[in-house]
């Protein structure tokens, strides 16, 4: 009793120190350098996307379409910082406008991710039984074809097209997301909380997009995170391939395909968009890795 008294004497009552789920994983993300440096080359990405047309209207970069073969694979000049390439267009404004790309892509097919893969996982897992059984079978099928092989006919079969890029690689990625959804909706459907919906008259609807769907968002954000950098994988492997994004949009893919045609003379025609997808690929990674050890609160310190 007197142990009690005393722990209770302890508790400073005016100002407690409480703070919410995402205030807290917010603080421990911020502890982690790494994460943090990836979250900031990633806003000076999306910094770098918005302005770029911007950059270009006020003449401070040169427009990335704009040819001129008599000065091809120029070398570093004031007038083009990192060169041209084999048509005479400026290396840095392409770089800079073949990050509208990957973001575009990595962000867009995110959300056909949470729409396809979130809306069978949440189904699945709540209603259980032979739907539950239908749909995992429907999974199972549809995770047995080959990403690089179903992408190539997609596009083979639609033509190459910003949007059908978009479509093929959001329609072969939701199967891990709907499976990570499916499995945190069967441990938490049974919890009180969810009984107490249920009794109370909520709807399946209801308790799903309420109660089930906002206690996973967690684990999510983490899939979602990691998913960004798989799908810039993706479509700049489609364009170096000559099948993704249809020249002359400059895409990093298409600039490593244009560059490797002269890479030991000129390997920096490689080398800068090659390491712009691989620093934007590891910042997301990081941050990925950052969000997963700040919302698991078994990492709490």
């Amino acid at each position: 009793m007197a142990a009690a008294t005393v722990s209770l004497e302890q508790i400073d009552w005016e100002n407690p120190e409480q703070i919410g789920l995402w205030q807290d994983a917010w603080q421990r993300f911020r502890r982690n350098p790494i994460a943090v440096g990836g979250l900031i080359f990633v806003c000076l990405l999306v910094l770098d996307a918005l302005l770029a047309p911007l950059l270009v209207t006020l003449h401070l970069i040169a427009d990335p379409l704009k040819q001129n073969v008599a000065n091809s694979y120029a070398s570093f000049s004031l007038q083009h910082l990192l060169g041209t390439d084999y048509l005479g267009r400026d290396l840095l404004s392409r770089v800079m406008f073949g990050a509208r790309i990957s973001l575009a892509i990595g962000l867009t097919v995110q959300v056909i991710y949470l729409l396809i893969g979130g809306t069978i996982g949440l189904v699945s897992g709540y209603l259980g039984g032979r739907v539950d059984n239908l749909l995992m079978r429907f999974v199972d099928i549809w995770y047995a074809f080959p990403d690089l092989l179903f992408l190539l006919v997609v596009v083979a079969v639609f033509k190459p097209s910003l949007f059908v890029i978009f479509g093929a690689i959001g329609i072969i990625g939701w199967v891990d997301l709907a499976r990570l959804i499916r499995g945190q909706v069967l441990s938490l459907k049974e919890k009180e909380f969810v009984e107490g919906a249920r009794a109370a008259g909520s709807g399946p609807s209801k308790i799903i997009l309420r109660h089930l769907l906002p206690n996973t968002l967690g684990p999510i954000i983490v899939s979602l995170t990691f998913g960004i950098p798989r799908a810039i994988f993706l479509e700049a492997t489609l364009s170096y391939l000559g099948v993704g994004i249809p020249p002359p949009t400059p895409s990093w893919g298409i600039m490593i395909q244009d560059g490797y045609q002269a890479i030991f003379a000129y390997p920096h025609q490689v080398l800068v968009p090659a390491l712009a997808l691989a620093i934007t690929m590891l910042s997301f990674s990081f941050i990925g890795d950052g969000l997963r050890d700040a919302i698991d609160p078994r990492m709490r310190r």
